[in-house]
């Protein structure tokens, strides 16, 4: 694409809708409007605004994630039951796709219980994984830095229950909080923005991306391509990647999609480019002690992706793997049975190792199983930066 590039011309991206930083939205006089800036189609940019409610509570097609899931939408519940005495406080990071999926959250509570919108109050915070942008996450903090603020405001009785993406969630959670509900899982796959392919992706150039996971693997499969730090919400790395501080970068189809920013980039096969564990799942958590919450939560909870989740957290929890540790890992359903598929690979890309196993979709032993396996069959440069086993 090269500096100062177009995406409104630009055909391996597309038309691309730009959302601006959690600290810079914009409200009107209902409160739910969000300000966002939009490619004009000539290099430059008009601000509109959108409301994240509207962009819509179904579940992807089956032809946008062919490896999970099935078509399905919201159904109002036909027996209501009665509206909270309060509004129960859903904690959620302040950024657009955030607040995206806890309006989703919101929605699906809400039809499952027939209950006003106004019984579900959002409570956004600003993460420290938004306030700072300028460093990888590994170097400053890991995971916590998307969840401390919300995890703090469960603790102290702010808030009754938080939404996550739960591929920003810690593999070791605190005792007092539980996963009470995962929804339907999204999109797994990745999104490749400004080539057609990896293949496509002129020599030598710069891939944008602070992920361990996508670095090892795009120098896995181009070692001759540069990594450089890149970090942001989708409109930041967007704006990154058009003056030229990147020649392609990495971003989940599923987040992408949940903002309603489907022309954007080339998904890659999840079979070839495998997922982060439990990319595409929204989770919800809520104190462990809560056995109020814990039961109207298990109205949206999505059986089949919650165990999917469970499974891929086990083999993280068997890993003992880092915010350093690059990891891949999809899984799929065959009938009653999972299947976990992983690769953990060496930072620079040079080494890969991978395997897979077949399990019911209660057993939680075998994918420990698998991580032990994985960790017995890596070479030095990559268990280096696990501590499984």
């Amino acid at each position: 694409m090269g500096t100062g590039g177009n995406f409104g011309h630009n055909t391996a991206i597309g038309p691309v809708r730009f959302i601006l930083r959690g600290d810079a939205l914009g409200h009107d006089t209902a409160g739910k409007r969000l300000r966002a800036a939009v490619d004009n189609g000539n290099g430059g940019f008009v601000t509109r605004g959108f409301y994240a409610k509207d962009q819509g509570h179904a579940e992807l097609p089956l032809r946008d994630n062919p490896v999970y899931g099935k078509p399905r939408m919201i159904n109002p519940s036909h027996n209501p039951s009665q509206a909270p005495d309060r509004p129960l406080r859903l904690g959620t990071r302040r950024s657009p796709l955030a607040m995206a999926q806890a309006e989703e959250t919101r929605a699906r509570l809400c039809a499952a219980h027939g209950w006003p919108e106004s019984a579900v109050e959002l409570c956004p915070q600003v993460a420290s994984g938004d306030r700072i942008q300028d460093r990888p996450l590994a170097e400053i903090g890991g995971k916590a830095l998307w969840t401390k603020e919300l995890d703090a405001a469960l603790l102290h009785g702010e808030i009754d229950f938080a939404v996550h993406s739960m591929k920003d969630v810690e593999t070791i959670r605190p005792a007092e909080i539980t996963i009470a509900a995962v929804l339907p899982r999204a999109d797994v796959r990745d999104v490749l923005v400004g080539a057609a392919s990896i293949a496509a992706i002129p020599p030598g150039a710069k891939v944008g991306t602070s992920a361990p996971r996508r670095a090892a693997q795009m120098l896995h499969a181009r070692p001759d391509l540069h990594i450089v730090s890149f970090r942001g919400n989708v409109a930041t790395r967007l704006a990154k990647l058009q003056v030229g501080e990147a020649d392609v970068t990495l971003l989940a189809a599923a987040g992408l999609q949940r903002l309603g920013e489907t022309g954007v980039g080339h998904v890659l096969p999840a079979d070839e480019w495998l997922p982060a564990p439990a990319q595409g799942a929204i989770g919800i958590e809520c104190l462990a002690a809560r056995a109020d919450v814990c039961a109207l939560l298990a109205a949206i909870d999505h059986g089949p992706t919650h165990a999917a989740i469970r499974a891929e957290r086990a083999l993280l929890t068997g890993l003992g793997g880092t915010c350093h540790s690059p990891i891949a890992v999809l899984t799929t359903a065959e009938g009653d049975d999972l299947v976990l598929r992983a690769a953990l690979f060496s930072p620079d890309g040079a080494l890969r190792v991978e395997d897979s196993a077949r399990f019911a979709a209660s057993d939680t032993a075998t994918p420990l199983d698998l991580a032990r396996r994985l960790l017995a069959s890596a070479p030095e440069g990559i268990a280096a930066y696990f501590h499984g086993g």
